[in-house]
């Protein structure tokens, strides 16, 4: 029987209703038993699930009583300190191909290797024959994250041996998907851009001698220009993006879906899905919004009053989305700094003198300084609070001429050099499907048949 729309939507609700009765949990339970919720404890330290080589994050330093204190945050790629991998590379170009090559192999290349792999990497920047037609132009998304997994996904429909988990397949599979990333969110981007919004489609190819930084602003940028400067900075957001150990929700879910023993593009389309959310990737879109609405508001940049009551306004979710959130400021490990965010910072106020935006600068310090102030005094927390990458990344990436649908693909861009280094440590070291168990707090019942059911 066909329904009437008023009736169709009236029923609808009366299952939206059950829905929302059916899926409350007493959250005194979650205590009772104690569930970590979000895989960590009390006081908000990750639940140990497993081991890794690749990267170490650290917020805190032992003391010689033994105890465990606030520190300035380190990051460290395969053992190497992230801050002497990048001023390692301080006098040269292009780094982030270097850092694709460390985590995936597990040292430095030589002169001689690391030419090898660039060149490795130039042969995979390229994509099926008539892909871009068949593919990325046929349905275009409005969000990016999306045509990245169906791109993805469809990938696997080209490759002749999509299935095979050995290592040497992985690694092959993961090099081309490392190369081609950018090919298809900036061409995702420009379809988009023509067939939703009516712009000119220009479709501009890599060229071989560039870095990956290069070609991305180069295809993005409508006349393929750009300045040494913007594709530094763009190098080095990429290197502090690339990866940030095993314990991050998309890498996590790199180790949980490679652990069933899936193939490639089933993994990192489900890594994709996750880096989309706003708890995770999609962060920086939301700092950038949340300083629109400073701007807005706050008529005087420079007076720390007016900024201080503004985000104390913020906390007491009176202001912006009422989430009662600074965001970018805060994080699951760092506490006295966020490493990627101390060398972004220097990087996006380098990169603000020469766009002009250095006014701009001055408030998003402004906001880190004061922001932290607030939030300690008002929020009583129980450990130090800093600014963490995403709060520097959106407008390192607006003064790029990034538009906001490429925002969380960049950082797609990156990370899959630590999703593909991850999931090769969890198919050579594996065995055991990644399987957390499940409380059940429901009651046992009795079945009724259809018609004796009130």
């Amino acid at each position: 029987m066909t329904m009437d729309p008023e009736t169709r939507d009236r029923e609808l609700q009366q299952l939206i209703e059950y829905s929302r009765k059916s899926g409350k949990i007493d959250l005194t339970l979650y205590q009772e038993y104690d569930v970590k919720r979000g895989l960590r404890d009390s006081n908000g330290k990750g639940v140990l699930t497993g081991l890794t080589e690749i990267s170490d994050v650290d917020g805190f330093r032992n003391t010689p009583d033994g105890n465990r204190v606030p520190s300035e945050g380190r990051l460290y790629y395969q053992g190497y300190n992230i801050n002497d991998l990048i001023g390692g590379m301080r006098n040269r170009r292009f780094g982030f191909e270097e850092i694709t090559y460390l985590l995936l192999f597990g040292d430095l290349p030589t002169e001689e290797q690391l030419g090898k792999f660039v060149d490795i990497l130039s042969e995979f920047r390229s994509l099926p024959e008539e892909f871009t037609r068949d593919v990325i132009m046929k349905a275009p998304s409005t969000n990016m994250m999306n045509m990245l997994q169906k791109c993805v996904l469809t990938l696997y429909s080209y490759d002749d041996n999509p299935e095979d988990i050995s290592i040497s397949n992985v690694l092959r599979q993961a090099l081309g998907l490392i190369a081609k990333m950018p090919l298809l969110a900036v061409y995702s981007y420009h379809t988009h851009r023509h067939y939703h919004l009516g712009h000119n489609l220009i479709i501009r190819n890599p060229k071989p001698e560039l870095s990956l930084a290069e070609n991305l602003l180069q295809m993005l940028h409508p006349d393929g220009q750009y300045t040494q400067l913007e594709a530094k900075v763009l190098d080095i957001a990429l290197i502090l993006h690339a990866e940030h150990g095993g314990g991050n929700n998309s890498t996590f879910t790199t180790h949980v879906v490679s652990s069933t023993g899936t193939d490639t593009y089933s993994a990192v389309a489900a890594s994709l899905g996750s880096l989309k959310g706003p708890k995770h990737g999609g962060a920086n879109l939301k700092v950038l919004q949340m300083f629109e609405d400073i701007e807005e508001h706050v008529h005087n940049w420079d007076n720390e009053d007016e900024i201080r009551d503004y985000l104390n306004r913020m906390l007491d979710k009176e202001v912006f989305d009422h989430s009662g959130l600074i965001y970018g400021m805060g994080h699951a490990v760092y506490t006295l700094s966020d490493a990627r965010a101390v060398i972004l910072k220097d990087y996006a106020h380098r990169l603000a003198v020469e766009k002009d935006a250095e006014e701009e600068f001055r408030l998003y310090e402004n906001v880190e300084r004061i922001g932290r102030e607030c939030m300690e005094k008002k929020l009583r927390l129980v450990k130090p609070v800093c600014a963490n990458v995403d709060f520097y990344s959106g407008f390192v990436y607006s003064m790029l001429d990034f538009p906001r649908e490429l925002f969380t693909p960049l950082f797609a861009i990156a990370r899959i050099s630590g999703w593909s280094a991850h999931r090769i440590e969890e198919l050579d070291n594996g065995g055991k499907i990644i399987r957390p168990a499940y409380k059940y707090v429901g009651r046992h019942r009795h079945y009724k048949q259809l018609e004796d059911r009130a």
